[in-house]
Order: C-alpha cells, then sequence, then structure tokens
C-alpha cells in the first residue's frame, strides 16, 4: 500500500534572487517518468537546472532515480527522494526548475531550497491510497444488471467498462480481499455471474 497524487501539485520559493518552481506529478511507470523530464526540460529550457526524483512501482519492485541536472552531486535529487520515501509517496516523480539568480548558495543551501521545494509540492498535493488489487471480467445476463451494479456499489468494486452483445461483460477491478469476497458470494449464489476472467493484479484506487 502506498500513496500517490491525483493531479499535478507546485510550489514555488525564492532564496537569495534564484527561483525554484515545483512539480509534483503522478507517473505510472518508468518511461512516462523519464518523457516528463524531457518535456520539462523542453519547456523550461531557459532554466539553469531542471533537477528531478521519482519512485515507480514495476513488477512488485520500488524503482528510484535522480538527476542533479548540473548542481553539486548530491544537493537535489538525493534530498528530493529522501521526502518522497520518508511520505511513502510512489508512482509519482518531482522535477524542481531552478532559474539561478546569480547568488550562489552553497551546498547547505541547496539542499535546504530543493528540499523544501519539494515538501511544499507534497504538501499542497491531493493524496490518494493505492492497494494491491485484481481487475477481472465479469459475464452476466441483462436480466442481472441491476442487481450485479448494486453489489459492485455496496462492495466497493469498480466498474471501469462493459460490453453489451448478447450477454454483458463487465471490466472491474477490487482489492485483494474484496475479490476474495466476490468469489465466495458467487460461489453462495448472492450473485448471479455466467463467468469470471481474472486480468492481472493492479494497484487499485481505495
Amino acid at each position: 500500500m502506498f500513496q500517490t497524487v491525483e493531479e499535478e501539485s507546485k510550489y514555488e520559493l525564492t532564496e537569495k534572487k534564484s527561483n525554484f518552481i515545483a512539480s509534483l506529478m503522478y507517473v505510472q511507470n518508468k518511461e512516462m517518468a523519464e518523457n516528463k523530464i524531457r518535456e520539462f526540460k523542453k519547456k523550461f529550457h531557459d532554466a539553469r537546472h531542471n533537477c528531478s526524483a521519482y519512485r515507480v512501482i514495476e513488477d512488485d519492485i520500488v524503482y528510484e532515480k535522480v538527476n542533479d541536472d548540473g548542481e553539486p552531486s548530491g544537493t537535489a535529487g538525493l534530498p528530493m527522494l529522501n521526502i518522497l520515501q520518508k511520505k511513502n509517496l510512489c508512482n509519482v516523480i518531482i522535477i524542481v526548475t531552478r532559474y539561478f539568480g546569480g547568488i550562489l548558495l552553497g551546498t547547505g543551501g541547496l539542499v535546504r531550497c530543493y528540499s523544501d521545494a519539494t515538501i511544499g509540492a507534497v504538501e499542497n498535493a491531493k493524496k490518494i491510497l493505492m492497494k494491491e488489487g485484481i481487475e477481472f471480467e465479469v459475464e452476466i445476463g441483462y436480466n442481472y444488471i441491476d442487481h450485479f451494479k448494486y453489489y459492485c456499489r455496496t462492495q466497493n468494486i469498480k466498474i471501469i467498462d462493459a460490453i453489451y452483445s448478447d450477454k454483458i461483460i463487465f471490466n472491474v477491478e477490487a482489492d485483494d480481499s474484496t475479490y476474495k469476497i466476490f468469489i465466495e458470494d458467487v460461489k453462495n449464489k448472492k450473485i448471479e455471474v455466467i463467468n469470471i476472467k481474472e486480468i492481472g493484479k493492479r494497484y487499485i484506487k481505495i
């Protein structure tokens, strides 16, 4: 279980004429994170630095990466990553864009500024909790559609999509414990389904 952010969060601070702009964003994987870094370097090409840190889960492994982007080693990316770790934030990237003000801040000053900018963006962010779950398909008859939708609403099963033909195939997701209860309810005929097909494990919002 971990926290992530629902939408981009920003925070700005100024220290000795240097402007630090922190952007905290959701990313699904490493590729998306790297694309964000390239996007920011292009968008803020006139900035002196675009430092970054990200944490993503891929194949049940937490992958972390930092980039000081020209700042002294260990003064930007690593302090930013440490904050993401302490806040148990994952599937996020923090990019702090610095416009240099002409006055050197020293290593201690840099660590403080990049840390404070990151903390500000984290505090401003709308956070959501993610939990291990499963995505699966449920095939039902038309006469059970209302009952199935009601069951999903009351049991915290999210309907993602539906395909309507001679039968209805609902694409749904639920956390692991809810899925186990669903299977038991099907066995006990508390809910009528024609077929269940597991698609795969995933982290879901709760």
